[in-house]
Order: C-alpha cells, then sequence, then structure tokens
C-alpha cells in the first residue's frame, strides 16, 4: 500500500521546526538556515543547488531517501510562500522554474486556485482539504508510489496527530531556538505507534528515524 513519508525534517534541541518572523527574506523565521546547514553540506544537498561536492557520509545517506519511491508531495501553505503569497497571482513558490519534487505536489491552502506547471514534472494543486482527504487526493496522483508530507511544522503535525504518517526522518540540529513553531506539542505517546532509530552523526545532528509498527 501507498505509505506517507516524511523526510529530513529538522527541528532543533527544544522541538522548533522553524523560527518567528518568516517573510520573502527569511524563509525561516529568526532560524534562517541553521536547521538546514547539516545537508547543505552534504552530497545531496548540494546536487539540488545544482552544484558538486559535498560529504557522503550518514547525512548524505539519509538526506538523499528524500527522493526514490515518492509519486506525489503534500505542502502546507506557509511552505509554499511567505505570508500573503495567496494575493499574488504571479507567486509560483520559492524553488524558482524546476522546483525539487518533480511529482503532482498539492498544496493545502483556505484559498485555492488554478494549477500550475512547472518544469521536471512539478504540478502545484491547490486543495482546501482536511488531512485524510488530502492523503487520499494524493495517493491517487502518486500512481502506486508514496506520498511525502512535506512540511511545514503545523503540517506535519496534523498528519501525525491523525495517525497517517508510516514513516518519518527528523534530524535534530544542536540549536536551542527559543520560539517558534514547535513539532512535538499535543503529540505525547507518539512513540508507542512507532518503532523508532537513532542515529548519531559527525556532524552533529542526530538523525531520528519513525516506522509505524506492525498492527
Amino acid at each position: 500500500m501507498t505509505r506517507a513519508r516524511i523526510h529530513n525534517f529538522s527541528i532543533s534541541l527544544d522541538g522548533f521546526g522553524t523560527g518567528v518572523g518568516q517573510s520573502l527574506e527569511t524563509p525561516f523565521g529568526h532560524a534562517g538556515h541553521r536547521l538546514h546547514e547539516w545537508m547543505f553540506a552534504t552530497r545531496f544537498g548540494t546536487s539540488m543547488f545544482g552544484r558538486e561536492g559535498g560529504s557522503s557520509g550518514v547525512d548524505n545517506a539519509l538526506a538523499q531517501q528524500f527522493e526514490p519511491g515518492i509519486g506525489a508531495e503534500i505542502m502546507g501553505a506557509n511552505k509554499f510562500g511567505p505570508p500573503g503569497w495567496q494575493d499574488d497571482a504571479d507567486w509560483k513558490g520559492w524553488w524558482g522554474p524546476n522546483p525539487p519534487f518533480h511529482t503532482p505536489t498539492f498544496v493545502l491552502t483556505h484559498r485555492p486556485r488554478s494549477p500550475i506547471e512547472m518544469e521536471g514534472g512539478t504540478t502545484f494543486h491547490f486543495l482546501e482539504a482536511p488531512p485524510a482527504e488530502a492523503l487520499d487526493t494524493a495517493r491517487q496522483a502518486a500512481d502506486g508510489k508514496d506520498v511525502r508530507i512535506g512540511g511545514g511544522v503545523t503540517m506535519v503535525r496534523d498528519f501525525l496527530a491523525a495517525g497517517l504518517v508510516d514513516h518519518a526522518h527528523f534530524v535534530q540540529v544542536p540549536i536551542l531556538l527559543g520560539r517558534g513553531e514547535r513539532v512535538w506539542d499535543g503529540l505525547e505517546d507518539l512513540e508507542q505507534g512507532y518503532d523508532i532509530e537513532t542515529v548519531a552523526s559527525p556532524s552533529g545532528v542526530t538523525h531520528l528515524i519513525f516506522d509505524r509498527k506492525a498492527s
């Protein structure tokens, strides 16, 4: 069966997945890019920006699991753009003409608009739907492959709370943000439904891998 997967989702030591003050200039608010420096340093991360080089260790091995077997993505409105993007008819996301998704990508928003077809196989579709309904729609588009739950924080938390996530890869980064959006709020006892593996990296991050327990 098609699985719902989370990949490369970075969180601070105090559980925040983004900071405050998101804007066009600061997509992750006051956190800047500190949550994602571990990934930018990998071979996978550098290739996303059309560059060569990068590390090939454990961080890269786990980061590159982002792509295989994915047939669709679901993301929240705050991942697609800064506050107010719905008022800009020309806004097509942060990623330029060839976004890194290469699949049908479903953006959850209270103000849907017509689909946007991009280069490289990404087409953005805009839905107003609860998590289970959005996942059903994405599964149909995924054509037998898995669906990636892409963030941001609120959407990831909602999908976890609804029991819809089969596999999740979180990356705990050794920084303290103090404020922002916290991933784990309201998810008490989440660990009881998953087998959890932790992998420490020489880069200083800790990978947390959740796989749903067999029923």
